[in-house]
């Protein structure tokens, strides 16, 4: 298992859709670049090129890989750049075949201009793989000296980008007072200290920063997660990409509010509460939060990485879940339940993999579902073993899924399994709950290592290539999306 200590940050991340491997993972790749051009001679750049290899290249029209990597170049940060200029920029730096790349140092910001055209600059290679991870890319910079610098990157998903040459996609110089790398670690912190796993990973976040700052900061992820939702659930229209997919949340919201009034968030969450906690009203609304989320993921709106972006949706809808329903609208219960997820998600990132090119769906949409009813059955009252319980039964029951992406877009199948995964975590914490943990067979730990078997073992047309599965059951090509 991989040495890392990774923060609840890392797991969590604001950025921009669809994919956090194939458009945040990129465009986080071209910022190290852009970084290691300045230390060069920005002034005497000439020209850029990228080379997209495996993964990258076989689904990352669809996945606006070549987009992430254009305003990556051009210094913009994913996390703050306006979802709405998006297709401006690009059809400007097409029309003008220019690309103007910003470079930022300490007291002001230096610009460069060069000659860009996406069509040649930027190269697809479908047939060609590197050994270390199939979502790779190189950047070239050439000089008007004659030098020419270049890079390889591996985005290796999640957003997490490893440079050639580096052995982790995690930059943190810290020492934890409570290291978890296996489920046994978290459970004998917990046993030692007395504490809950969102108040064990609290402990260990204070080793970067003081908890107010991790607060505020969770904080800040749950409101870029609700503002998603509700801007999900009021945008109609059709996707984009070529698949003509009809975005469906706002359609379910309206049918279920018919007849009501509201005007934010906060009494649409009441309207919701008031309509009572029948099995079907929180089947059809945990549906609607999901749906929500990954239609705004895959129409390039801005959306939080949990751990994935093709799996934005279930941590979001269950914690939405427990907020509506399980009187769990309380800024730290919030807080505890994304410190919980996160943990979950770290395991799996040490353990096995959050890549879909490397492990199949069941590495974002299991991972996720884990993560979701980990947090849920400790908000609920349970305790540590029968949170880490919940994952494993989440889990376990995605094992194998696969990563078959109609067109190569984070469409068809992923939105809807987001609303299955979401659902799973939900039946997992019940399940755990009312289960005792020392009769359990089969560990978290278990079925992190099967699920990492699962994944080497695991064909790789059904690794996020659209060559396998359902992405040959609709006659499109990838080059129309």
């Amino acid at each position: 298992m991989k040495q890392e200590c990774i923060s609840v940050f890392d797991i969590f991340k604001i950025g921009i859709g669809p994919s956090s491997s194939h458009t945040l993972g990129p465009w986080r790749a071209a910022l190290r670049f852009i970084d290691t051009v300045k230390r060069k001679s920005p002034s005497q750049l000439a020209s850029v090129r990228v080379l997209l290899y495996g993964s990258l290249a076989k689904t990352g029209k669809g996945h606006g890989t070549d987009v992430a990597v254009i305003l990556g170049l051009c210094g913009e940060d994913p996390e703050t750049f306006p979802v709405d200029l998006i297709d401006p920029a690009i059809a400007g730096i097409n029309e003008t075949g220019r690309l103007s790349m910003r470079f930022s140092f300490d007291s002001a910001a230096e610009r460069v201009d060069l000659p860009f055209k996406p069509e040649t600059d930027i190269v697809f290679l479908f047939s060609e793989s590197l050994p270390y991870h199939p979502n790779a890319l190189t950047f070239i910079a050439s000089f008007s000296d004659g030098d020419e610098i270049a890079e390889t990157y591996y985005s290796i998903g999640g957003g997490f980008v490893v440079k050639e040459g580096e052995e982790s996609g995690v930059h943190h110089d810290v020492t934890l007072p409570y290291p978890v790398f296996y489920e046994e670690d978290l459970v004998r912190a917990c046993g030692d200290t007395g504490l809950t796993i969102s108040g064990l990973v609290m402990l260990n976040e204070c080793a970067w920063r003081p908890e107010a700052e991790t607060r505020k900061g969770v904080l800040r992820i749950w409101n870029e997660m609700k503002q998603c939702i509700y801007h999900g659930v009021h945008t109609q229209g059709i996707l984009p990409g070529g698949l003509d997919v009809v975005r469906r949340a706002a359609e379910l919201n309206r049918k279920y509010t018919e007849g009501h009034t509201y005007t934010n968030f906060d009494e649409w969450i009441e309207l919701i509460r008031k309509g009572g906690a029948s099995f079907s009203h929180i089947m059809d609304w945990v549906t609607c939060f999901a749906l929500a989320v990954n239609e705004e993921n895959a129409s390039f709106s801005r959306v939080v990485t949990a751990p994935t972006n093709g799996a934005a949706g279930v941590v979001p809808a269950v914690l939405l879940y427990f907020i509506v329903f399980c009187d769990g609208n309380d800024e730290s219960k919030i807080i505890n339940f994304l410190l919980t997820a996160s943990e979950i998600g770290s395991i799996f990132k040490k353990g096995a993999t959050l890549s879909a090119a490397m492990g199949g769906c069941q590495a974002e949409i299991g991972v996720s579902s884990s993560m979701a009813a980990a947090a849920l059955t400790e908000a609920l009252g349970g305790s540590p073993r029968h949170a880490l319980m919940a994952a494993e039964i989440a889990m376990e029951h995605h094992l194998g899924l696969t990563c078959d992406p109609v067109a190569g877009l984070v469409q068809v199948p992923c939105i809807e399994r987001n609303m299955m995964g979401a659902i799973k975590a939900i039946a997992a914490s019940h399940l755990a709950m009312q289960s005792n943990p020392d009769n359990a067979r089969i560990t978290l730990d278990n079925v992190v290592n099967t699920m990492w078997q699962t994944a080497l073992d695991m064909s790789h047309k059904y690794k996020e290539t659209a060559e396998g599965g359902l992405a040959l059951q609709i006659p499109i090509s990838l080059t129309d999306c």
